[in-house]
């Protein structure tokens, strides 16, 4: 059966465009493209990373379970270089998963919906743009609604080359 995950991909270490690139490249081997937003330039989130993120929200169907897909996409994250140093510290890669259909999950290694979605601007932002109807599957709001309402400052903009 096949399963719609959204996910957020993001990176501020080395070459951010082509990293970004090939792990959404190596995502599509598990998943099908549903969506995928625009690529945003943000600002580092959480007062530990400095400079600033390449982000992408994308939805795909995978006939992977949800911890199967965490462990796929934890491999891309150690392919593509990130060390798991510093909790929010610069990286070369992250990948979250933020929805799996509307399903909740709270297991140690994985929380569904993202604990932060409502939080970060970075995320909603693009959210928007994919999917600004979707329901929170726990907060019981639209993405748009979460983002009118985020209280995060962070500067979000479209990537330009």
């Amino acid at each position: 059966m096949l399963s719609k995950v959204t996910l957020i991909l993001g990176g501020n270490k080395g070459d951010r465009e082509r990293l970004l690139k090939s792990a959404v490249d190596k995502v599509l081997l598990q998943g099908n493209l549903i969506k995928a937003s625009l690529v945003y330039e943000t600002e580092a989130w959480g007062g530990i990373a400095k400079g600033p993120f390449l982000n992408q929200v994308m939805q795909v169907e995978t006939e992977k379970n949800p911890l199967e897909f965490l462990v796929f996409i934890q491999s891309i994250e150690t392919e593509l270089g990130r060390k798991r140093d510093d909790h929010w510290g610069d990286r070369t890669m992250d990948i979250d998963i933020l929805f799996w259909g509307e399903m909740v999950i709270d297991a140690p290694q994985l929380k569904i919906p993202h604990p932060f979605i409502q939080d970060r601007k970075f995320v909603l932002i693009p959210l928007n743009e994919i999917c600004s109807e979707f329901y929170h599957p726990v907060i019981r709001k639209s993405i748009h609604e979460l983002l009118i309402e985020c209280q995060d400052p962070s500067e979000v903009i479209p990537y330009k080359k």
